[in-house]
């Protein structure tokens, strides 16, 4: 370890990120990439589903990205899947194998995945939504045996934007869980089921007293999701939904992911509908 690596560590900060090395990383799509990173020797990011980091280039920017792997796999590494839309996030993409990057965090208030035990369980994840929700997925998978009844739904608008094809196959080939996927137009060679993910639901038996529903999604989808479920009778404080997308400094000091009073950062991004049905700004 290097005198300066040592001594960044042992004055480690909220804000003072941690050096990190790239180890794989994998082209998903145009705009999506996935990465795996590796920490310091000992050192862990300890994260509950549904948190973020913030991620860093020196000399570049930083920029907030959703964990997306589980925590029960966490071996001094972790997973993260970057749409290419900025500065940062191009300059990420242009990462090989051995670059270093900086972290900071977790920040943010993950899915209460304690409340879901017992529980039947509904993931609704619409595109770039699968990589924060993949890291609850995968963990509530690793503990299969505390849970019911497992739906994933999965909705891109093509075959050629879906994220995580190996997970998907896997998920496909499992007895114990339902998986559906959905686009939003014919394409071909799609023999696959059209339309938007509400289309999905219909498709599932559940116990509405019984389940718990994690969405993830463009604004949009939240709303047609929303009332579908509501509909189906799952309780408004069992439908859990991640308001990542607001995220920028990660600590309630810019007021740039704020719905009305709430700092999303901070008492966010996963957040019931109960809590936030009231917030326009939720859902604009």
């Amino acid at each position: 370890m290097t005198t300066l690596l040592k001594e960044t560590l042992e004055n480690s900060s909220i804000y003072i990120p941690t050096p990190a090395r790239v180890i794989e990383t994998k082209q998903f799509t145009r705009l999506e990439k996935w990465f795996k990173i590796e920490l310091p020797s000992g050192y862990s990011i300890a994260h509950r589903p549904g948190q973020f980091l913030e991620v860093s280039i020196l000399g570049v920017g930083e920029a907030p990205i959703s964990v997306c792997s589980s925590p029960a796999r966490s071996d001094g590494t972790f997973e993260l899947c970057v749409r290419r839309v900025g500065k940062l996030t191009n300059a990420l993409h242009s990462l090989a194998p051995g670059s270093m990057i900086g972290v900071r965090g977790p920040f943010g208030r993950g899915f209460p995945i304690e409340r879901f035990r017992g529980k039947d369980i509904i993931f609704v994840a619409g595109g770039l939504g699968l990589a924060p929700l993949r890291s609850l997925i995968n963990e509530v998978l690793d503990q299969r045996g505390k849970y019911g009844r497992i739906a994933i739904l999965y909705g891109t608008r093509s075959p050629q934007e879906f994220l995580f094809q190996d997970d998907m196959r896997q998920w496909q080939e499992r007895g114990d869980i339902e998986f559906h996927v959905t686009i939003d137009r014919p394409a071909p060679d799609w023999n696959g089921n059209v339309g938007v993910i509400t289309t999905l639901i219909p498709r599932i038996n559940f116990h509405p007293r019984n389940t718990i529903a994690a969405v993830v999604g463009p604004p949009v989808m939240y709303r047609f999701v929303l009332i579908e479920l509501l509909a189906k009778g799952i309780a408004e404080g069992n439908i859990w939904m991640s308001f990542e997308r607001q995220m920028k400094c990660g600590v309630g000091k810019c007021g740039h992911c704020q719905m009305h009073h709430i700092y999303t950062c901070q008492k966010g991004p996963a957040f019931s509908y109960a809590e936030v049905k009231h917030l326009e700004e939720a859902f604009a």
